[in-house]
């Protein structure tokens, strides 16, 4: 186990600096914005070596286990396409509806492969919505310096106690990669993860959430837990643009944590929000051996709990939200 978590580690430190030397030679900078919460150009694309991290945990385990290979392969092709996409974008910004459409591929192949390996339809239907909303749910919320690899980090910790065999080591693997990816990332950026990194570590733990969530069968609620305060966040903020008749496909700086960085600083709100994803964890794993009704109520109560956090956090910072 800790030979495995070494690996992945230092793949993502190398391959983070490779990616930082390699950005700063092609140009390939974020120049700071009205729609960006950075005020320093910054490197991008960094998350390319969280992707070669998990592409090589998926070729590992696809052999060790031959019985998880064709949907650890289809979760590789996946992984792959979702990664492209985002690595072509990071180089040359493309339209956002070609972007989604390799995320719909990406997801539906995957969602095939799992609903065939557990003959259900249903498990294939919340493959598809589960990659496909974490895909772009991670893009929207990539915002200030290391928030999306530590919660990715940390609900890949909690989703690998959820997942079991090969896919636990696959959660551990990419909890690893965000923590080598993190120290260029935190608190200070040196590099920004990109679109290559965002899309492909939300699809990894949509991926993780339907195959834990397949095998948890009634308590599949629990799945939900260690990705809450990202989907929360991202979706109301989503549906105020949309009810407002905005352009939601659009960068912008209007979600909570980013009128919260404005008002108290990039590391305060990612420790803030790490903080709470840690109790949500420890909260899930208290409620695990309880019965499918209690598991459900308690996810349903912790998401009322997050949507007053936003709306909190939005009228104390409205003034700087844009």
């Amino acid at each position: 186990m800790l030979e495995w978590l070494v690996l992945h580690f230092c793949i993502a430190v190398a391959g983070t600096w490779l990616a930082r030397r390699y950005a700063i030679r092609q140009a390939l900078v974020d120049q700071p914005g009205e729609r960006r919460s950075h005020t320093v150009a910054t490197p991008r694309g960094g998350g390319i070596a969280i992707v070669i991290s998990l592409l090589v945990a998926a070729a590992a385990l696809g052999v060790r286990h031959p019985d998880q290979a064709p949907l650890m392969l289809a979760f590789g092709i996946g992984l792959l396409l979702v990664a492209g996409i985002g690595w072509v974008d990071d180089h040359r910004p493309l339209s956002p509806w070609l972007r989604l459409g390799v995320h719909v591929l990406a997801s539906a192949l995957f969602a095939r492969v799992i609903g065939d390996a557990y003959d259900s339809v249903l498990v294939g239907i919340a493959a598809f919505a589960g990659t496909l909303v974490l895909t772009n749910v991670w893009n929207f919320m990539d915002g200030i310096n290391g928030l999306a690899a530590s919660q990715a980090l940390i609900a890949a910790l909690g989703l690998a106690a959820l997942a079991g065999g090969a896919w636990s080591l696959l959660a551990l693997a990419l909890a690893a990669g965000c923590a080598g990816f993190l120290p260029f990332n935190f608190p200070r950026a040196r590099i920004f993860m990109g679109d290559v990194g965002s899309g492909a570590i939300g699809f990894a733990l949509g991926a993780l959430c339907a195959v834990a969530g397949a095998r948890l069968g009634d308590k599949a609620t629990l799945v939900l837990l260690p990705v809450s305060v990202f989907l929360v966040d991202a979706g109301l903020t989503l549906l105020r643009r949309l009810l407002r008749g905005e352009r939601w496909w659009t960068p912008h700086t209007q979600h909570a944590y980013q009128a919260w960085a404005r008002g108290t600083g990039h590391g305060r709100v990612t420790l803030a929000y790490a903080a709470i994803l840690l109790l949500v964890i420890l909260l899930g794993w208290g409620v695990a051996p309880r019965d499918a009704f209690f598991i459900a109520g308690t996810t349903a109560a912790w998401y009322m709990c997050c949507a007053f956090f936003w709306l909190a956090l939005q009228k104390k910072f409205s003034g700087a939200a844009s």
